[in-house]
């Protein structure tokens, strides 16, 4: 009996991450039996890694579902079209005669074929623009395509086309229906006017489906224009009622609002969130903060960039579309900036996309799959300051999912109770102590939360010109303030993250070993869905002048 007892022994199991210690008292077994009982206190932790840790608050307000398709549509066409394409203006009058509309080639399909080429998924068309005609044959007013008898005799229906087109193909359709009608009497009578624009949205948003993904409001008028009060909150009530997935885009939201220019670019600091209250459509002493958004906005509304692929919004002969070069800088500066890039195409006066025009978003297109449709990173190893708990380690940030999983630092209370390690983290040594150290609640001093990127091998060296970081907008926006280096040297620094942030390495070449990005800080935990090093060959075969080290955002 003696022997036996001397056989007694005990399996202690620590286990990674989630699973606390098992302790497994043996009463005489033999030493077989032992590596048994060891053996299934494995499968015993491969059963328990299961429990996850859950995720970390979301920061208020959130993301619609609606509005977190519209942001990974990245790129999204208008299409300015109507009386204007005839007299090579801008702004029509109101008085054009409607026969003057006559598309003798008009394709919607065309243009739905462009578009899906160009990897566009949602165009938006004016459906009315100021001078008040109509491409769709309302009930309401005889200045619309019914009275261009010229075009179809009279039968024509742009609107009907480009919605069937869009949908053949798979892509969403949107409209705008301009506020501002030069032709319409009503205008200027206030219980008027606004029964007969909420009479138009209503045929608009019956007759042509219940697929529309997207309605533009905007508040443009000319300076002598009539006095008029526009019921924007009907409108939208209107919208809503009839189609309750749609974003509605105006100045104000309530789902995108404007990013306050036409030239396609957002603030270098661009928050998805702002305050309604502050904003009213046709306001122009405001752009600043379209542009910027606001951290202590209570709402969630993302800005949308608008700019035309000519210098005109409607076709004229005279223009040309812009070159390859400044588009990708417009992406950069939109996309690039938590935006989405609404690019105008206009049709000419055949009704087709000009061809000049169909071969720069092919070449845009083109361009941007070059640049990004492969991730340096990939294959690299990835270590973090801290993580939350396995579920949310840093390698998420390579896993192609941009939304729903990422790495999340401990928190400040997890970090102070249990330590560094014990949440995952790999930051080691000198780098545990002095993330405990900063983070601290009781010290009151920033986070300082890290992930980077390192080359598998020693002898590796990892060459690109441009990074991007994405947070996990579906818990909310949270970064404040960020700062990127390459083998410690500082590369690039910037404020705001949102869905995506694209940094240009101003010297338009770097390479090291150790890609190091600093939250200096956020809104609570900072939670980094995405990373990625790109080579941009046309940022890279632009050299600078005067090259410097670091990108000038602040």
């Amino acid at each position: 009996m003696a022997d036996k007892l001397a056989h007694l022994g005990y399996a202690i199991g620590v286990y990674k991450k989630l699973v606390p210690a098992i302790i497994i008292i043996i009463s005489l077994l033999s030493s077989s039996s032992i590596m048994s009982v060891v053996a299934w206190g494995s499968s015993l932790e491969g059963s328990r890694v299961g429990i996850q840790t859950t995720p970390p608050l979301p920061v208020l307000p959130l993301p619609s579902y609606s509005q977190l398709k519209w942001q990974q549509r990245e790129i999204i066409m208008f299409l300015h079209f109507g009386v204007n394409t005839y007299t090579d203006s801008e702004w029509g009058t109101g008085q054009e005669d409607p026969n003057i509309f006559n598309p003798t080639g008009f394709n919607a399909n065309q243009w739905a074929a462009t578009a899906e080429a160009s990897g566009i998924s949602l165009m938006i068309l004016t459906a009315k623009h100021h001078d008040g005609f109509c491409l769709w044959p309302s009930k309401y007013t005889e200045h619309s395509v019914k009275s261009s008898l010229a075009w179809r005799g009279g039968a024509g229906d742009v609107v009907k086309d480009f919605v069937a087109a869009a949908t053949s193909r798979g892509i969403d359709a949107g409209l705008y229906l301009s506020p501002w009608d030069r032709n319409d009497k009503r205008y200027g009578r206030d219980l008027d006017y606004n029964e007969y624009y909420l009479a138009q949205l209503q045929e608009l948003l019956t007759q042509y489906g219940g697929g529309m993904r997207e309605i533009w409001f905007d508040g443009a008028k000319g300076a002598n224009a009539t006095n008029m009060t526009y019921y924007f909150d009907d409108w939208f009530g209107m919208v809503k009622a009839l189609q309750s997935s749609i974003n509605v885009f105006s100045d104000a939201g309530p789902d995108v609002r404007w990013v306050g220019n036409e030239n396609g670019f957002a603030g270098s600091t661009c928050w998805a969130t702002i305050n309604r209250t502050s904003l009213s459509i046709g306001n122009t002493s405001n752009l600043q903060y379209l542009n910027a958004g606001d951290p202590r906005g209570t709402d969630y509304i993302p800005a949308e960039c608008d700019v035309s692929i000519r210098s005109g919004w409607f076709w004229h002969k005279s223009e040309s579309p812009k070159k390859l070069t400044e588009l990708l800088n417009i992406y950069y500066l939109s996309v690039g900036r938590n935006c989405v890039l609404l690019l105008n195409v206009p049709p000419n006066k055949t009704g087709l996309i000009s061809p000049a025009d169909v071969r720069t978003l092919m070449q845009f297109r083109s361009a941007i799959d070059t640049i990004f449709s492969f991730n340096l990173a990939a294959g690299c190893l990835v270590r973090a300051s801290s993580q939350r708990g396995h579920n949310f380690g840093p390698e998420n940030v390579l896993d192609g999912d941009h939304l729903w999983t990422y790495w999340a630092p401990a928190s400040s209370k997890d970090i102070d109770e249990e330590g560094i390690n014990n949440n995952g983290g790999g930051g080691g040594g000198k780098d545990q102590d002095r993330l405990r150290r900063v983070v601290n609640p009781s010290r009151r001093r920033p986070r300082n939360d890290w992930i980077e990127i390192r080359a598998s091998t020693d002898d590796r060296l990892i060459r690109f010109n441009v990074v991007r970081i994405q947070e996990a907008v579906g818990l909310g926006q949270r970064i404040k303030r960020h700062r990127v280096y390459v083998d410690g040297k500082l590369v690039a620094k910037g404020t705001t993250v949102g869905y995506k942030r694209l940094h240009r390495i101003s010297s338009r070449m770097v390479q090291g070993s150790v890609v190091r990005i600093r939250v200096l800080d956020s809104r609570d935990l900072p939670l980094i869905s995405s990373i990625g090093l790109h080579f941009d060959p046309f940022w890279a075969a632009a050299r600078p002048k005067n090259q410097s080290l670091h990108t000038h955002d602040p």
